[in-house]
């Protein structure tokens, strides 16, 4: 266990409408000076993170915070202290930004950060921002081929980026002609997509990744070789598993009645919520939702919604 003095912080993703966030590059004479950071600060005594944020924020950039989602919470382990950083996304906020602490400010995009260096704590958050609020489950099983991959394409063409294709009713030969049209697909529009369960198949068709079921994800004992791995998760043990890995990202549920699993029990909202409760990986949450619901997902501690029927429209 480590013996550095363990410090909670708040961070702070500032978002514009156009996908920017902004960093701070921290000002001579101080801790790693120079280097490039979230906005943020401890935690005092007595505070909860989210208060902490607000009075960080009006100190650091002289605005008020109007609307925040809780959203990841990473740890990080410097020379001078453990640090557990609880990360929310800002999208709201009053009064004029101003750089009242650090000593330049950025506003940046998470596929092209030209800032450096930046605090290693934070590196591994830009994945996660690059990451979409929406992840369509295909079901060609039950709808057909020919009509999943029509859906699909009309989904891609408004504006749909991360998909998963979870087609273990097919047989094998129509499951690989499926999977290489999806990727092909996918690729053609600028989305990533990843198969459901079949490492080979992911490989062969070219996808971006693989996803696991919940079991599957248990017998992993490395974090296989793509660019994306996710897994879902419906217990602690499995969320702290997929963590362990070091996997980008999970889906959570179920958290309403679903067609998909009619015998599992809900989570709802409240339970949902204190599962994911300070983890370090973007969760989707998974189960009865559809894109309406995203707003309650992000209050909730999700970065976004999965979805299999909701996502393809009537």
């Amino acid at each position: 266990m480590s013996t550095r003095k363990q410090v909670e912080v708040a961070a702070a993703v500032i978002e514009r409408p156009d996908g920017t966030f902004l960093l701070g590059r921290r000002p001579p004479n101080s801790i790693y000076s120079g280097w490039w950071e979230f906005p943020g600060g401890k935690v005092e005594a007595g505070e909860t993170p989210h208060q902490a944020l607000v009075r960080e924020l009006q100190e650091e950039l002289g605005i008020t915070v109007e609307h925040a989602y809780p959203w990841i919470t990473r740890e990080h382990a410097y020379e001078h202290a453990h640090v557990r950083l609880h990360f929310f996304r800002v999208t709201q906020w009053s009064g004029e930004l101003r750089d009242l602490q650090h000593d330049q400010l950025s506003w940046q995009r998470p596929d092209a950060v030209d800032v450096a260096p930046v605090l290693p704590a934070n590196a591994p958050v830009f994945a996660g921002l690059r990451l979409p609020m929406q992840y369509g489950i295909t079901h060609a099983s039950e709808i057909g081929l020919v009509a999943q991959l029509e859906k699909l394409e009309v989904a891609l063409a408004h504006g749909l980026r991360l998909v998963q294709l979870r087609e273990g009713g097919l047989t094998a030969e129509n499951r690989e002609m499926f999977v290489i049209e999806a990727v092909r697909l996918c690729h053609a529009h600028g989305a990533r997509v990843l198969v459901n369960g079949d490492v080979e198949l992911a490989r062969r068709a070219r996808a971006d990744g693989a996803h696991f079921a919940s079991a599957h994800l248990m017998a992993l004992t490395e974090r296989p070789g793509f660019e994306l791995v996710a897994a879902s998760c419906h217990t602690p043990e499995e969320l702290a598993h997929a963590a362990a890995l070091g996997l980008d990202f999970v889906a959570v549920g179920t958290v309403q009645p679903t067609l998909s699993h009619p015998g599992r029990a809900a989570l709802g909202w409240e339970a949902f919520a204190a599962l994911i409760r300070d983890y370090p990986l973007p969760v989707f949450a998974l189960g009865g939702l559809a894109p309406g619901d995203l707003e309650s997902a992000r209050r909730n501690g999700a970065h976004g919604i999965a979805a299999i029927r909701s996502i393809w429209g009537a």
